[in-house]
């Protein structure tokens, strides 16, 4: 389960670069290496990433 976390925060990674975003794509990059230590991690920051786009 934990593998299936790192990978889709990576894909949400390569998704925000090719967007342009690039500080986005930093701090999923960033989840995604502490997701395999500390689980959930990358999830919560592809969520909150999201939420925030949509309250601004």
């Amino acid at each position: 389960m934990r593998k299936v976390s790192v990978v889709t925060t990576l894909i949400d990674a390569i998704r925000e670069f090719s967007k342009g975003h690039r500080g986005s794509g930093l701090v999923l990059l960033v989840a995604a290496a502490l997701s395999s230590r500390i689980p959930g991690i990358g999830t919560a920051a592809s969520l909150l990433l999201r939420a925030y786009r949509r309250l601004r």
